[in-house]
């Protein structure tokens, strides 16, 4: 048997909330990977900007590679 697709109607509200919130965080990583692109010099980066780019419009995933692979770490400035 085929199982009918749950429309937003049908789901409970806490799935309903969930759902939104998981959308929500989904949307402030891809903006802050899409910002740092776009402030980080291309030296900074490992890569090119136009792959980083449209990596990060992979779910989770791509701001996630982007913030844990494409960008250099920069050496700590040192105390005097």
């Amino acid at each position: 048997m085929k199982k009918k697709k749950k429309s937003w109607k049908d789901m409970p509200p806490a799935a309903r909330f969930g759902t939104v919130i998981v959308g929500a965080g989904q949307l402030a990583f891809l903006v802050a990977a899409q910002r740092d692109l776009s402030r980080r010099p291309a030296e900074q980066i490992r890569g090119s900007k136009k792959f980083w780019r449209l990596a990060t419009l992979v779910n989770f995933i791509g701001p996630g590679s982007y913030f844990a692979f494409g960008r250099k770490r920069l050496p700590r400035p040192t105390r005097k």
